[in-house]
């Protein structure tokens, strides 16, 4: 599914995704033997993971240290024709 997301698309998933994570993590600090909510916390966990590694790929890393997947030239995000976000290219 995310494949075919532009990337205005997959950040926004990611975004949402994340609060969902945040949230699921602050309700089962109060209801840790929620099995439903424990479950909703696992897969939100791994699509994020899946939709941050194809983010990686695709357009360079979300971060500048610590969770970026490094293969091959790692700096071809860096010389891409497309504009970075201050530029005026992504609205948020």
């Amino acid at each position: 599914m995310d494949q075919m997301l532009s990337r205005q698309d997959l950040m926004r998933k990611i975004q949402e995704l994340s609060f969902c994570a945040v949230e699921l993590n602050l309700f089962l600090d109060t209801h840790p033997s929620d099995a439903q909510a424990l479950q909703d916390y696992s897969y939100v966990l791994k699509e994020l993971q899946q939709l941050k590694q194809n983010y990686n790929q695709k357009y360079g890393p979300l971060l500048g240290f610590g969770e970026a997947y490094v293969s091959g030239n790692y700096w071809k995000w860096v010389a891409e024709d497309e504009k970075w976000p201050w530029e005026g290219d992504m609205v948020f």
